[in-house]
């Protein structure tokens, strides 16, 4: 199969396109047909070797942890789909090897959903792991329609979603986000506030008594935070553990297809729309990664592989 893969840490330089084994089918997995996958900054960040010592890597390996296809073949006592479902999924392992910017994938079940109808390929390929970030973060956070939110980098591939899901619960939510993306958030339904000297107290203006929750998917905000948040709030970050010493949560996503169903359910209700700016083909993961470590994209970048 064509895959893309890397044989040592470093930069999008190390990527290669070329022919890699079909992985086998263990079973409780599914084989998955790729249509669409989605770059994440993890992505990128595992193949400089930041995340040595968190997960075991064995080379060469073959980036990707979103998927949407077809399934191919099921392996053994595995029930719950069939050839021909369409579902995605996210799709990290207790290791590091076999990834989803390749033609197929292999994903235990427990991990798989029922793609959206309402989602193309590329969209539903970009929703997993920030969707489950987001809504994991927000399921620890206590959510309830009472709440004010304040999402950190509201605009950002986590962060338009959290808002979103927030938006379903009932709650209020105000976003952070530089200014050319106000209109868009607005669009959503989220109350935006420019980043910057005095963003404190232009979030106090729209939350005078402070915001019940508040949710960082950027890192680099907990004065931020802290200066907003309500007497008795909550607040959790993705990005940095230094909140777990200001009484609140640090948190990490895990797969989790029931979770994903959730999100896929609200995709199809028409109260979660997934954003993607630019779509690569499988031949271009090095400038995605480019890209993505640029740090200006809004919503995701998704990577075509069939279809």
């Amino acid at each position: 199969m064509q895959a893309i893969s890397y044989a040592q840490y470093g930069g999008p330089d190390v990527l290669e396109v070329g022919e890699r084994p079909r992985p086998p089918v263990a079973p409780g997995e599914v084989l998955i047909r790729v249509r669409s996958a989605a770059v994440n900054p993890v992505d990128w960040k595992l193949m400089a070797g930041y995340l040595d010592g968190m997960m075991q890597v064995f080379f060469p390996v073959v980036p990707g942890w979103d998927v949407a296809g077809v399934v191919e073949e099921v392996g053994l006592d595995t029930p719950e789909f069939e050839p021909g479902d369409e579902v995605f999924a996210y799709a990290r392992k207790d290791f590091v090897h076999d990834g989803t910017f390749a033609e197929f994938c292999t994903v235990p079940a427990r991990a798989v959903a029922r793609r959206p109808a309402a989602l193309s390929w590329d969209a539903a390929a970009a929703l997993p792991l920030a969707g489950l970030t987001a809504y994991q973060a927000l399921d620890r956070l206590d959510l309830s329609e009472d709440d004010t939110v304040l999402v950190h980098a509201a605009a950002g591939g986590v962060g338009v979603l959290g808002a979103q899901i927030a938006l379903a619960c009932g709650a209020r939510v105000i976003g952070t986000a530089s200014t050319g993306n106000h209109e868009f958030l607005r669009s959503l339904g989220v109350e935006p506030v420019s980043y910057g000297d005095g963003v404190v107290q232009r979030i106090r203006e729209l939350a005078p008594s402070g915001v019940d929750v508040a949710v960082d998917f950027v890192g680099g905000v907990l004065d931020i935070t802290r200066g907003v948040l309500a007497e008795g709030g909550r607040h959790g970050s993705i990005a940095d553990d230094t909140v777990v010493q200001a009484g609140g949560h640090y948190m990490w996503v895990r797969p989790s297809g029931t979770d994903l169903q959730d999100l896929a359910e609200l995709a199809d209700a028409g109260r979660l729309t997934v954003p993607v700016e630019r779509t690569f083909a499988l031949d271009e993961v090095a400038e995605a990664f480019r890209l993505s470590q640029a740090g200006h994209v809004r919503g995701k970048l998704a990577i075509r592989v069939s279809g």
